[in-house]
Protein backbone atom coordinates (compact mmCIF):
# COMPACT_ATOMS: atom_id res chain seq x y z
CA UNK A 1 0.00 0.00 0.00
CA UNK A 2 1.55 3.35 -0.77
CA UNK A 3 1.86 5.45 2.32
CA UNK A 4 -0.35 9.43 2.00
CA UNK A 5 -3.17 11.22 2.98
CA UNK A 6 -6.73 10.26 2.14
CA UNK A 7 -7.15 12.19 -0.81
CA UNK A 8 -3.45 10.96 -2.78
CA UNK A 9 -3.44 8.24 -4.90
CA UNK A 10 -3.54 4.66 -2.99
CA UNK A 11 -2.57 1.15 -4.12
CA UNK A 12 -3.63 -1.76 -2.64
CA UNK A 13 -1.99 -4.98 -3.02
CA UNK A 14 -4.21 -8.59 -2.36
CA UNK A 15 -3.90 -11.79 -3.86
CA UNK A 16 -6.20 -12.45 -7.02
CA UNK A 17 -8.70 -15.55 -6.95
CA UNK A 18 -9.90 -14.89 -10.67
CA UNK A 19 -7.77 -12.47 -12.73
CA UNK A 20 -8.86 -9.79 -14.54
CA UNK A 21 -9.08 -5.40 -15.22
CA UNK A 22 -12.10 -3.06 -13.95
CA UNK A 23 -12.96 0.02 -12.86
CA UNK A 24 -16.23 1.30 -10.93
CA UNK A 25 -17.29 3.16 -7.97
CA UNK A 26 -16.52 1.35 -5.11
CA UNK A 27 -19.53 0.34 -2.53
CA UNK A 28 -18.49 -1.58 0.85
CA UNK A 29 -19.75 -3.10 3.91
CA UNK A 30 -18.83 -3.97 6.89
CA UNK A 31 -21.23 -7.03 7.16
CA UNK A 32 -20.94 -10.26 4.70
CA UNK A 33 -23.64 -10.54 2.32
CA UNK A 34 -25.37 -13.14 1.29
CA UNK A 35 -26.57 -13.21 -2.29
CA UNK A 36 -29.37 -15.98 -2.20
CA UNK A 37 -31.92 -14.20 -0.95
CA UNK A 38 -29.93 -10.92 -0.40
CA UNK A 39 -29.23 -10.11 -4.28
CA UNK A 40 -32.08 -9.62 -6.81
CA UNK A 41 -30.33 -11.75 -9.83
CA UNK A 42 -32.29 -10.05 -12.72
CA UNK A 43 -31.54 -6.51 -11.71
CA UNK A 44 -28.42 -6.31 -8.71
CA UNK A 45 -30.44 -4.40 -6.43
CA UNK A 46 -29.27 -5.64 -2.26
CA UNK A 47 -33.04 -6.97 -1.29
CA UNK A 48 -31.58 -8.14 2.37
CA UNK A 49 -33.86 -5.68 4.42
CA UNK A 50 -31.33 -5.86 7.27
CA UNK A 51 -28.04 -5.07 5.52
CA UNK A 52 -26.63 -1.86 5.21
CA UNK A 53 -26.52 -2.55 1.66
CA UNK A 54 -30.45 -2.55 1.12
CA UNK A 55 -31.76 -1.04 -2.01
CA UNK A 56 -28.17 -0.43 -3.26
CA UNK A 57 -27.73 -1.86 -6.78
CA UNK A 58 -24.33 -3.79 -7.44
CA UNK A 59 -23.79 -3.52 -11.12
CA UNK A 60 -20.74 -2.14 -12.33
CA UNK A 61 -20.01 -1.51 -9.04
CA UNK A 62 -16.65 -2.07 -7.54
CA UNK A 63 -18.43 -4.17 -4.03
CA UNK A 64 -15.85 -4.77 -1.05
CA UNK A 65 -17.72 -6.47 2.17
CA UNK A 66 -15.53 -9.05 4.76
CA UNK A 67 -16.88 -12.11 3.07
CA UNK A 68 -20.23 -14.27 1.72
CA UNK A 69 -22.32 -15.58 4.08
CA UNK A 70 -25.65 -17.75 4.05
CA UNK A 71 -26.58 -19.69 1.03
CA UNK A 72 -24.32 -22.26 -0.95
CA UNK A 73 -27.35 -20.64 -4.13
CA UNK A 74 -24.78 -17.55 -3.94
CA UNK A 75 -22.60 -18.53 -6.65
CA UNK A 76 -25.69 -19.51 -8.64
CA UNK A 77 -26.69 -15.64 -7.96
CA UNK A 78 -23.15 -14.35 -9.00
CA UNK A 79 -23.45 -16.54 -12.27
CA UNK A 80 -27.07 -15.25 -13.50
CA UNK A 81 -25.51 -11.20 -12.91
CA UNK A 82 -22.67 -12.15 -14.85
CA UNK A 83 -24.94 -13.46 -18.05
CA UNK A 84 -27.34 -10.89 -17.49
CA UNK A 85 -24.82 -7.79 -17.65
CA UNK A 86 -25.90 -6.88 -14.41
CA UNK A 87 -22.85 -7.79 -12.06
CA UNK A 88 -20.39 -6.24 -10.17
CA UNK A 89 -17.35 -4.99 -11.79
CA UNK A 90 -15.26 -6.88 -9.11
CA UNK A 91 -15.27 -8.19 -6.02
CA UNK A 92 -13.08 -7.43 -2.96
CA UNK A 93 -13.02 -9.38 0.19
CA UNK A 94 -11.19 -9.47 3.61
CA UNK A 95 -10.72 -13.07 3.68
CA UNK A 96 -11.05 -16.17 1.45
CA UNK A 97 -14.15 -16.36 0.26
CA UNK A 98 -15.47 -20.31 -1.54
CA UNK A 99 -19.27 -19.49 -2.77
CA UNK A 100 -19.03 -16.41 -4.78
CA UNK A 101 -15.44 -17.05 -5.72
CA UNK A 102 -16.70 -20.58 -7.17
CA UNK A 103 -19.77 -18.61 -9.15
CA UNK A 104 -17.36 -16.48 -10.82
CA UNK A 105 -15.18 -20.01 -11.73
CA UNK A 106 -17.89 -21.28 -13.19
CA UNK A 107 -18.99 -18.52 -15.23
CA UNK A 108 -14.98 -17.94 -16.65
CA UNK A 109 -14.84 -22.08 -17.04
CA UNK A 110 -17.99 -22.69 -18.67
CA UNK A 111 -18.87 -19.46 -20.04
CA UNK A 112 -15.68 -17.23 -20.58
CA UNK A 113 -17.34 -14.55 -18.50
CA UNK A 114 -15.42 -13.14 -15.48
CA UNK A 115 -14.87 -10.44 -12.65
CA UNK A 116 -11.55 -9.61 -10.70
CA UNK A 117 -11.80 -11.73 -7.50
CA UNK A 118 -9.32 -10.41 -4.76
CA UNK A 119 -9.00 -11.30 -1.15
CA UNK A 120 -6.84 -8.24 0.82
CA UNK A 121 -5.45 -8.53 4.29
CA UNK A 122 -7.71 -7.51 7.15
CA UNK A 123 -5.66 -3.62 7.41
CA UNK A 124 -5.94 -3.14 4.21
CA UNK A 125 -9.19 -4.34 3.93
CA UNK A 126 -10.24 -2.15 6.37
CA UNK A 127 -8.10 0.96 4.82
CA UNK A 128 -9.95 0.55 1.99
CA UNK A 129 -13.20 0.71 2.87
CA UNK A 130 -12.85 4.01 3.97
CA UNK A 131 -13.09 5.29 0.54
CA UNK A 132 -16.37 3.98 0.05
CA UNK A 133 -17.99 5.89 -3.23
CA UNK A 134 -15.11 6.52 -4.54
CA UNK A 135 -13.90 5.61 -8.14
CA UNK A 136 -12.00 2.81 -8.18
CA UNK A 137 -9.60 0.23 -10.24
CA UNK A 138 -8.73 -3.38 -10.45
CA UNK A 139 -6.01 -5.24 -12.15
CA UNK A 140 -5.89 -9.09 -10.83
CA UNK A 141 -4.71 -8.66 -7.09
CA UNK A 142 -4.15 -4.51 -7.46
CA UNK A 143 -6.51 -2.04 -6.09
CA UNK A 144 -5.81 1.49 -7.31
CA UNK A 145 -7.24 4.88 -7.39
CA UNK A 146 -5.88 5.49 -10.31
CA UNK A 147 -5.93 3.19 -13.45
CA UNK A 148 -4.01 0.23 -13.95
CA UNK A 149 -2.97 0.19 -17.50
CA UNK A 150 -2.77 -3.54 -19.06
CA UNK A 151 -2.39 -4.09 -22.72
CA UNK A 152 -2.71 -7.68 -22.62
CA UNK A 153 -6.15 -7.85 -20.57
CA UNK A 154 -8.99 -8.52 -22.31
CA UNK A 155 -12.50 -7.65 -21.42
CA UNK A 156 -13.67 -9.70 -18.61
CA UNK A 157 -17.42 -9.61 -19.77
CA UNK A 158 -16.19 -10.80 -23.42
CA UNK A 159 -17.72 -14.44 -24.42
CA UNK A 160 -14.81 -16.67 -25.72
CA UNK A 161 -11.70 -15.90 -23.77
CA UNK A 162 -8.29 -18.64 -23.36
CA UNK A 163 -9.19 -21.31 -21.05
CA UNK A 164 -7.50 -20.30 -17.91
CA UNK A 165 -4.41 -21.66 -16.63
CA UNK A 166 -4.43 -23.74 -13.74
CA UNK A 167 -1.57 -24.72 -11.72
CA UNK A 168 -1.16 -27.32 -10.12
CA UNK A 169 2.33 -27.09 -8.69
CA UNK A 170 1.16 -27.13 -5.33
CA UNK A 171 -1.88 -29.92 -5.74
CA UNK A 172 -0.52 -33.43 -5.59
CA UNK A 173 -2.45 -35.36 -8.66
CA UNK A 174 -3.32 -38.77 -8.71
CA UNK A 175 -3.25 -41.00 -12.07
CA UNK A 176 -7.10 -40.44 -12.02
CA UNK A 177 -7.11 -36.84 -10.82
CA UNK A 178 -4.80 -36.75 -14.49
CA UNK A 179 -7.00 -39.18 -16.23
CA UNK A 180 -9.85 -36.35 -16.18
CA UNK A 181 -7.89 -33.56 -16.83
CA UNK A 182 -6.82 -35.44 -20.20
CA UNK A 183 -10.07 -35.80 -21.23
CA UNK A 184 -9.60 -40.11 -20.80
CA UNK A 185 -13.43 -39.53 -19.43
CA UNK A 186 -15.63 -37.32 -21.35
CA UNK A 187 -15.53 -33.54 -21.41
CA UNK A 188 -18.02 -32.92 -18.51
CA UNK A 189 -15.68 -34.40 -16.19
CA UNK A 190 -12.80 -32.25 -17.70
CA UNK A 191 -14.81 -29.44 -16.90
CA UNK A 192 -15.79 -31.15 -13.57
CA UNK A 193 -12.19 -31.43 -12.53
CA UNK A 194 -10.72 -27.94 -13.77
CA UNK A 195 -13.43 -26.49 -11.93
CA UNK A 196 -12.64 -28.27 -8.55
CA UNK A 197 -9.07 -27.63 -8.93
CA UNK A 198 -9.25 -24.14 -9.12
CA UNK A 199 -11.28 -24.03 -6.01
CA UNK A 200 -8.75 -26.12 -4.64
CA UNK A 201 -5.99 -23.58 -5.61
CA UNK A 202 -8.22 -21.04 -4.06
CA UNK A 203 -8.67 -23.08 -0.80
CA UNK A 204 -4.75 -24.11 -0.99
CA UNK A 205 -5.18 -27.35 -0.11
CA UNK A 206 -2.35 -30.11 -1.57
CA UNK A 207 -4.79 -32.77 -2.41
CA UNK A 208 -7.70 -34.29 -3.55
CA UNK A 209 -9.73 -36.91 -2.18
CA UNK A 210 -12.54 -39.02 -2.30
CA UNK A 211 -16.15 -38.64 -1.26
CA UNK A 212 -18.53 -41.38 -0.56
CA UNK A 213 -21.77 -39.42 -1.78
CA UNK A 214 -22.54 -36.05 -2.81
CA UNK A 215 -25.81 -33.46 -2.03
CA UNK A 216 -26.63 -31.50 -4.89
CA UNK A 217 -27.95 -27.75 -4.28
CA UNK A 218 -27.77 -26.48 -7.59
CA UNK A 219 -30.95 -28.04 -9.16
CA UNK A 220 -33.36 -24.88 -7.80
CA UNK A 221 -34.23 -22.79 -10.44
CA UNK A 222 -32.59 -19.10 -10.44
CA UNK A 223 -32.57 -18.26 -13.60
CA UNK A 224 -31.07 -19.00 -16.77
CA UNK A 225 -27.63 -19.48 -16.07
CA UNK A 226 -28.20 -22.13 -13.85
CA UNK A 227 -30.31 -23.90 -16.39
CA UNK A 228 -27.65 -23.35 -18.61
CA UNK A 229 -24.60 -25.05 -16.68
CA UNK A 230 -26.20 -27.95 -15.78
CA UNK A 231 -27.72 -28.56 -19.63
CA UNK A 232 -24.12 -28.43 -20.58
CA UNK A 233 -22.62 -30.50 -18.12
CA UNK A 234 -25.37 -33.14 -19.42
CA UNK A 235 -25.02 -32.54 -23.07
CA UNK A 236 -21.06 -32.86 -22.77
CA UNK A 237 -21.95 -36.22 -21.37
CA UNK A 238 -21.97 -35.79 -17.88
CA UNK A 239 -22.54 -38.82 -15.72
CA UNK A 240 -22.38 -38.97 -11.72
CA UNK A 241 -19.49 -41.11 -9.82
CA UNK A 242 -20.82 -41.49 -6.52
CA UNK A 243 -24.68 -42.12 -5.10
CA UNK A 244 -25.97 -37.88 -5.46
CA UNK A 245 -28.82 -36.75 -3.76
CA UNK A 246 -30.78 -33.27 -5.19
CA UNK A 247 -32.02 -30.67 -3.24
CA UNK A 248 -36.40 -29.74 -3.40
CA UNK A 249 -36.57 -28.11 -6.89
CA UNK A 250 -38.48 -24.60 -7.36
CA UNK A 251 -41.89 -26.46 -8.28
CA UNK A 252 -44.02 -29.22 -7.37
CA UNK A 253 -43.73 -31.64 -10.43
CA UNK A 254 -47.17 -33.02 -9.87
CA UNK A 255 -48.74 -29.67 -9.24
CA UNK A 256 -47.16 -27.57 -10.91
CA UNK A 257 -49.94 -26.59 -13.57
CA UNK A 258 -52.57 -25.48 -10.53
CA UNK A 259 -50.26 -23.61 -8.74
CA UNK A 260 -50.37 -20.04 -10.85
CA UNK A 261 -47.21 -20.23 -11.60
CA UNK A 262 -45.67 -18.93 -15.57
CA UNK A 263 -45.52 -21.98 -17.76
CA UNK A 264 -42.14 -20.49 -18.81
CA UNK A 265 -41.01 -20.71 -14.88
CA UNK A 266 -42.82 -24.17 -14.23
CA UNK A 267 -40.68 -25.39 -17.85
CA UNK A 268 -37.14 -24.32 -16.80
CA UNK A 269 -37.37 -25.68 -13.78
CA UNK A 270 -38.65 -29.32 -15.02
CA UNK A 271 -35.49 -28.75 -17.33
CA UNK A 272 -33.53 -28.22 -14.54
CA UNK A 273 -34.58 -30.85 -12.44
CA UNK A 274 -33.97 -33.44 -15.37
CA UNK A 275 -30.48 -32.07 -16.49
CA UNK A 276 -29.42 -33.66 -13.14
CA UNK A 277 -31.44 -36.54 -12.82
CA UNK A 278 -30.29 -37.34 -16.69
CA UNK A 279 -26.77 -37.32 -15.05
CA UNK A 280 -27.84 -40.19 -12.73
CA UNK A 281 -28.98 -37.47 -9.62
CA UNK A 282 -31.00 -39.41 -8.32
CA UNK A 283 -34.53 -37.35 -7.73
CA UNK A 284 -35.07 -37.00 -3.65
CA UNK A 285 -36.02 -33.05 -3.76
CA UNK A 286 -35.19 -32.80 -0.45
CA UNK A 287 -33.39 -30.05 1.49
CA UNK A 288 -33.11 -32.15 4.53
CA UNK A 289 -30.60 -35.45 3.21
CA UNK A 290 -30.05 -36.20 6.45
CA UNK A 291 -33.49 -37.99 6.71
CA UNK A 292 -32.71 -40.31 3.71
CA UNK A 293 -31.85 -44.10 4.53
CA UNK A 294 -28.42 -42.76 3.19
CA UNK A 295 -27.69 -40.43 5.47
CA UNK A 296 -24.23 -40.34 6.15
CA UNK A 297 -22.27 -41.73 9.78
CA UNK A 298 -19.90 -40.00 12.14
CA UNK A 299 -16.57 -40.11 10.35
CA UNK A 300 -17.52 -40.38 6.29
CA UNK A 301 -16.39 -37.89 3.91
CA UNK A 302 -18.83 -36.32 1.59
CA UNK A 303 -19.69 -32.99 -0.63
CA UNK A 304 -23.17 -31.84 0.61
CA UNK A 305 -24.43 -27.85 -0.58
CA UNK A 306 -27.53 -26.66 1.26
CA UNK A 307 -26.37 -24.76 3.87
CA UNK A 308 -28.50 -26.36 6.41
CA UNK A 309 -28.02 -29.48 5.83
CA UNK A 310 -24.43 -28.77 5.79
CA UNK A 311 -24.33 -27.50 8.97
CA UNK A 312 -26.50 -30.77 10.29
CA UNK A 313 -23.96 -32.88 8.54
CA UNK A 314 -20.98 -31.75 10.22
CA UNK A 315 -22.53 -30.81 13.80
CA UNK A 316 -24.79 -33.16 14.81
CA UNK A 317 -24.40 -36.09 12.64
CA UNK A 318 -20.35 -35.67 12.91
CA UNK A 319 -19.57 -36.59 8.93
CA UNK A 320 -17.12 -34.40 7.39
CA UNK A 321 -18.06 -31.77 4.73
CA UNK A 322 -17.34 -28.32 3.47
CA UNK A 323 -20.08 -26.08 2.89
CA UNK A 324 -20.03 -26.81 -0.88
CA UNK A 325 -21.22 -23.72 -3.18
CA UNK A 326 -24.02 -24.47 -5.64
CA UNK A 327 -21.88 -26.10 -9.65
CA UNK A 328 -19.23 -27.48 -7.20
CA UNK A 329 -21.14 -30.04 -5.74
CA UNK A 330 -22.27 -31.61 -9.29
CA UNK A 331 -18.67 -31.21 -10.12
CA UNK A 332 -17.97 -33.07 -7.36
CA UNK A 333 -20.30 -36.08 -8.27
CA UNK A 334 -18.76 -36.06 -11.67
CA UNK A 335 -15.34 -37.05 -10.48
CA UNK A 336 -15.91 -38.70 -7.25
CA UNK A 337 -12.75 -36.20 -6.02
CA UNK A 338 -13.16 -33.35 -3.77
CA UNK A 339 -10.94 -30.69 -2.14
CA UNK A 340 -8.89 -32.07 1.10
CA UNK A 341 -9.57 -29.09 3.46
CA UNK A 342 -11.97 -27.18 5.75
CA UNK A 343 -13.94 -29.42 7.72
CA UNK A 344 -12.58 -32.60 5.80
CA UNK A 345 -9.41 -32.17 8.12
CA UNK A 346 -9.90 -32.54 11.89
CA UNK A 347 -7.91 -29.39 13.01
CA UNK A 348 -10.23 -27.38 10.86
CA UNK A 349 -13.60 -28.50 12.93
CA UNK A 350 -12.53 -26.90 16.33
CA UNK A 351 -13.91 -23.92 17.44
CA UNK A 352 -12.33 -20.60 17.61
CA UNK A 353 -15.26 -18.77 19.72
CA UNK A 354 -16.96 -19.50 22.58
CA UNK A 355 -20.96 -18.29 22.97
CA UNK A 356 -22.65 -18.72 26.63
CA UNK A 357 -25.95 -17.93 26.73
CA UNK A 358 -27.86 -16.68 29.34
CA UNK A 359 -29.43 -18.93 32.51
CA UNK A 360 -32.70 -19.99 31.17
CA UNK A 361 -35.05 -23.02 32.41
CA UNK A 362 -36.08 -25.35 29.78
CA UNK A 363 -39.65 -24.87 30.94
CA UNK A 364 -39.44 -21.15 29.97
CA UNK A 365 -38.71 -22.11 26.44
CA UNK A 366 -40.89 -22.43 23.51
CA UNK A 367 -40.29 -23.72 19.77
CA UNK A 368 -39.21 -20.23 18.45
CA UNK A 369 -36.25 -20.72 21.05
CA UNK A 370 -33.69 -22.82 18.69
CA UNK A 371 -34.11 -21.12 15.72
CA UNK A 372 -34.08 -17.60 17.41
CA UNK A 373 -30.51 -18.89 19.17
CA UNK A 374 -29.01 -19.83 16.31
CA UNK A 375 -29.43 -16.81 14.30
CA UNK A 376 -28.10 -15.14 17.05
CA UNK A 377 -25.38 -17.56 17.40
CA UNK A 378 -25.01 -17.13 13.17
CA UNK A 379 -24.41 -13.32 14.11
CA UNK A 380 -22.28 -13.61 16.52
CA UNK A 381 -19.64 -16.04 14.85
CA UNK A 382 -20.16 -14.89 10.90
CA UNK A 383 -17.33 -17.05 10.01
CA UNK A 384 -15.97 -18.77 12.70
CA UNK A 385 -17.14 -22.17 14.23
CA UNK A 386 -18.68 -21.71 17.44
CA UNK A 387 -19.28 -23.72 20.40
CA UNK A 388 -22.20 -22.93 22.45
CA UNK A 389 -22.29 -23.48 26.39
CA UNK A 390 -25.65 -23.46 28.50
CA UNK A 391 -27.24 -25.78 26.88
CA UNK A 392 -25.82 -29.18 28.30
CA UNK A 393 -29.43 -29.59 30.82
CA UNK A 394 -31.84 -29.02 27.96
CA UNK A 395 -31.70 -32.04 25.72
CA UNK A 396 -32.45 -30.24 22.46
CA UNK A 397 -34.15 -32.50 20.10
CA UNK A 398 -33.18 -33.58 16.22
CA UNK A 399 -35.92 -30.59 15.15
CA UNK A 400 -34.70 -28.99 18.15
CA UNK A 401 -31.36 -28.72 16.26
CA UNK A 402 -32.01 -28.78 12.48
CA UNK A 403 -34.09 -25.11 13.35
CA UNK A 404 -31.15 -23.99 15.10
CA UNK A 405 -28.73 -24.88 12.40
CA UNK A 406 -31.13 -23.97 9.94
CA UNK A 407 -31.12 -20.35 10.94
CA UNK A 408 -27.67 -20.26 12.29
CA UNK A 409 -26.75 -21.00 8.07
CA UNK A 410 -28.39 -18.15 6.93
CA UNK A 411 -26.32 -15.84 8.76
CA UNK A 412 -23.01 -17.44 8.98
CA UNK A 413 -20.43 -18.45 6.72
CA UNK A 414 -19.16 -21.14 9.15
CA UNK A 415 -20.10 -24.77 7.83
CA UNK A 416 -20.74 -25.77 11.17
CA UNK A 417 -21.11 -25.14 15.00
CA UNK A 418 -20.70 -27.42 18.44
CA UNK A 419 -22.92 -27.41 21.39
CA UNK A 420 -21.09 -28.67 24.74
CA UNK A 421 -22.79 -31.84 25.81
CA UNK A 422 -24.82 -31.87 22.86
CA UNK A 423 -23.03 -32.76 19.74
CA UNK A 424 -20.80 -35.29 18.93
CA UNK A 425 -17.38 -33.70 18.77
CA UNK A 426 -18.16 -31.30 22.01
CA UNK A 427 -18.36 -34.09 24.84
CA UNK A 428 -17.04 -31.09 26.84
CA UNK A 429 -15.73 -27.39 26.22
CA UNK A 430 -12.28 -28.81 25.65
CA UNK A 431 -12.41 -31.43 23.05
CA UNK A 432 -14.12 -28.29 20.94
CA UNK A 433 -12.04 -25.72 20.76
CA UNK A 434 -8.66 -24.55 18.61
CA UNK A 435 -6.00 -25.69 20.97
CA UNK A 436 -2.77 -23.52 21.71
CA UNK A 437 -4.30 -19.95 20.60
CA UNK A 438 -6.63 -17.42 21.94
CA UNK A 439 -10.10 -18.32 21.68
CA UNK A 440 -12.10 -15.43 22.33
CA UNK A 441 -15.64 -15.67 24.32
CA UNK A 442 -19.07 -13.88 23.76
CA UNK A 443 -21.54 -13.67 26.89
CA UNK A 444 -25.30 -13.54 25.22
CA UNK A 445 -27.71 -11.32 27.30
CA UNK A 446 -30.97 -11.62 27.61
CA UNK A 447 -31.67 -8.48 26.10
CA UNK A 448 -29.83 -9.80 23.06
CA UNK A 449 -32.72 -12.28 22.45
CA UNK A 450 -35.12 -10.06 22.58
CA UNK A 451 -33.43 -7.77 20.12
CA UNK A 452 -32.58 -10.38 17.98
CA UNK A 453 -36.32 -11.38 18.21
CA UNK A 454 -37.95 -7.99 17.54
CA UNK A 455 -35.56 -7.50 14.64
CA UNK A 456 -36.98 -10.25 12.99
CA UNK A 457 -40.53 -9.76 13.68
CA UNK A 458 -41.36 -6.31 11.76
CA UNK A 459 -41.16 -5.45 7.91
CA UNK A 460 -40.71 -2.52 6.51
CA UNK A 461 -43.55 -3.00 3.66
CA UNK A 462 -47.29 -3.05 4.35
CA UNK A 463 -48.00 -6.34 2.46
CA UNK A 464 -47.36 -10.09 2.41
CA UNK A 465 -46.22 -10.72 -1.41
CA UNK A 466 -46.11 -14.32 -0.28
CA UNK A 467 -47.57 -16.14 2.53
CA UNK A 468 -46.07 -20.08 3.43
Amino acid sequence: MVAGDFDTTRVFQGTPYVNGQASGKLITSELELSFWGGVNPRTSEVIDQHHPLSGQHLQEAILAIPGGRGSCTGSTVILELLLNGRAPAALIFERREDILTLGVIVAEEIFGKAIPVVTLDPIEFQDLIKFNGRDFHVLNGQVSTHKLLDTTAKDPLVVGATEPSISTKSIKLTELDNAFLNNVYGDAARAAMRITLRLAEVLGVSELMDVTQVHIDGCGYTGPGSLAFAENLRDRGGKVRVPTSMNSISVDKNLRRVQGISEEFNNAAVKLADAYTDMGAQPTFTCAPYQLDSAPKYGDQIAWAESNAVVYANSVLGARTMKYPDFLDIAIALTGRAPKGGPHVQINRLASVIVEIPKISPAEIDDSFYPLLGYQVGTLSTSEIPVVIGLESFAPTQDDLKAFGAAFATVSSAPMFHIVGVTPEAPNLEAAIVKGSTVRSIHVQHGDLINCWDSLNKAAPKTAELPS
